[in-house]
This record gives structure tokens, sequence and C-alpha cells, in this order.
């Protein structure tokens, strides 16, 4: 799990690179956080995306 502190430092560089569109800025957080969330795990950016979606897809069903 990402820290809250580095999390607010993510919002903060994204908001720079972005300053006047949100939508992309929300894109871009979540990526980021994916990718640092994908590095803890020691697993690629794309394994760890495919991995979340699985578990999403079986929390669908399971419900």
């Amino acid at each position: 799990m990402v820290k809250k502190e580095r999390i607010k430092e993510i919002k903060k560089e994204v908001e720079k690179e972005f300053p006047s569109d949100f939508a992309l800025q929300q894109v871009h957080i979540a990526r980021k956080l994916l990718s640092e969330e994908a590095k803890e795990k020691k697993m690629s950016f794309l394994e760890y995306a495919k991995m979340q979606a699985r578990d999403a897809e079986n929390a669908v069903h399971d419900v």
C-alpha cells in the first residue's frame, strides 16, 4: 500500500503536469499509484493491473 505522504506528493506532481485537466490528473494519479503498488509486490505494471482487474471481476461475481 502506498503511504499517504507519497500519495500527496504524486497528486502535487500530476497537478503541475496537467494544471487545467482534472480528468487527466485522475488517470495519471491512478497509473502512478498502480505502478508503485506493483513495484512493492515485485510485479510488472501490466501483471499487477491484470491481477487487480481479475480481483474486481471476481468480487462482482461473488455478490
